[in-house]
This record gives structure tokens, C-alpha cells and sequence, in this order.
């Protein structure tokens, strides 16, 4: 397959006396193509689609986006990607010095590289965009699936972890006593529990509720599994304030 159906294009073209990068993003077809990340191959589907954590202009998460679209803003110059490893930590990088420092990084078997024909280019984790400064206002959407992350995938009756395909929504009050189908009256049952319960309230058969359920807040990172999260994240996400300093 040839590589300019999908090449991250890299020229020179000179302005006002000075060399430019001139960036042309095209990923139209990527079937088939392998990506290297450390010392494994993947393919170039499966690595676009990771997840980067997207700061606005101070630095706040807001979102996440996948890999083609974090390089797709850093090459039209709406964000920089943000260093996570090195002497040069929480550096930011525009596409060309990313190519440059990208290019320094090949040799590293840590690197997480995406190889095109005329540029390999560092997987980025972190972006930060170079306008929005604003934290978006988000409710987050009433679903079977975000109830269970709500609950930690946990019975809220008998406390114990389940998978998914053994668990249950229970109204806690029970629609043939007017309860509602609504983040404040359901909650994640196991199947037993759910059985048990019935139409009944919690407290006409002896049963408690683990925690009183309510509207989770919304973050950045709600609705992605733990193991779906880079490390490099925890620090805007859960930042420890002790370590926190803030520069003049």
C-alpha cells in the first residue's frame, strides 16, 4: 500500500525569510497498517482511536479525544501536546518541535511512535488547547451502563462486586409506588438481591441501601474503565495539592 494514502505530510516552505513547517494531515484509509508502541505492533485503527486527556488554555481537563483528533488539532495549531516523560516534563510542542523531539525519541524502545513513510511521530497523551479556557457544563446521560460505573459495579444491597452481565437496575422505589426512573431512585442490584427486593421498599424486607444514590458529577474521565486511563492523567485529574506549586 502506498504511503500517501495515509502519511502525515511534512514539507518546508520558506515565510518572511524563515522555514515553516507545512503539515498535511490525511488518514482516509488505514486499513491494515501496523503502528509500533514500544515493542509491540498494533494497528493504526486501534492506536487513532486511543484516548488523550484534552486541558483547556489554564491548564483544567475538559475532555478527552482520540489520538487522530489531538494530531489533527496540534497540526492546524488549536493545541500543543504536552511532554509526559524527561528532563523537559510538561514542556508543551507544536508540530514542529514534536517532530523534532519525535525524531529524537526514535531510538528509545519506550517510545510510542505512529510510522508513517517520511515521519514518525511520538503517540501523544496529553493536550493543551491554545484558546479554550472554559470547563464545560455537563450532566452526565442517564444510562444502564453509567449507572453501574456510578456503583462501582457493585450490589447496593449486599455489596458485592459482579459483572456486568450479573447485574440488575432496581427502583428503590418501586414504580407501582409512584418511585421514578431517575439517578435518585435506581440503583445496581445483583440478580438475587433484585429477585428478593421485588416491588418491595428496602426496609419492609430488612434490606439497606450501600449508598444513597444521586446524580454523579460529571469529570473528563467518567464512563472510561481504570485500565482505559494513561498514569501521566492522574496528575491533572487527582492532582496531589502538597506537590503543587505554582510558578510567578
Amino acid at each position: 500500500m502506498g504511503g500517501d494514502n495515509h502519511d502525515l505530510l511534512i514539507g518546508r516552505v520558506k515565510r518572511r525569510g524563515r522555514m515553516d513547517l507545512k503539515v498535511n494531515l490525511r488518514l482516509p484509509h488505514l486499513q491494515g497498517i501496523c503502528i509500533c508502541l514500544g515493542n509491540c505492533y498494533f494497528s493504526m485503527e486501534f492506536v487513532l482511536e486511543r484516548p488523550v486527556l484534552v486541558l483547556n488554555r489554564l491548564w483544567q481537563p475538559v475532555h478527552t479525544c482520540s489520538v487522530k483528533r489531538a494530531l489533527k488539532l496540534l497540526c492546524l495549531g488549536h493545541a500543543q501536546v504536552v511532554q509526559t516523560e524527561g528532563e523537559c516534563r510538561y514542556q508543551t510542542h507544536d508540530i514542529g518541535s514534536w517532530v523534532e523531539y519525535s525524531g529524537e525519541q526514535r531510538e528509545s524502545a519506550a517510545a510510542e511512535l505512529v510510522h508513517s513513510v517520511k515521519v514518525a511521530l511520538r503517540v501523544p497523551k496529553i493536550i493543551v488547547l491554545a484558546l479554550y479556557d472554559r470547563v464545560p457544563r455537563k450532566e452526565v446521560k442517564f444510562t444502564r451502563q453509567n449507572v453501574f460505573l456510578r456503583d462501582k459495579y457493585t450490589c447496593q444491597y449486599c455489596a458485592e462486586i459482579f459483572p456486568e452481565i450479573d447485574l440488575n437496575l432496581d427502583h428503590v422505589m418501586p414504580r407501582d409506588k409512584g418511585g421514578k426512573t431517575t439517578w435518585d431512585n435506581i440503583v445496581t442490584s445483583c440478580i438475587p438481591c433484585n429477585t428478593r427486593k421485588a416491588n418491595r421498599l428496602p426496609r419492609e424486607i430488612g434490606m439497606q441501601l450501600l449508598n444513597e444514590p444521586r446524580a454523579p458529577k460529571w469529570r473528563p474521565l467518567f464512563g472510561f474503565r481504570r485500565q482505559a486511563s494513561e498514569q501521566v492523567w492522574q496528575e491533572f485529574i487527582s492532582p496531589d495539592r502538597k506537590n503543587v506549586s505554582l510558578g510567578a
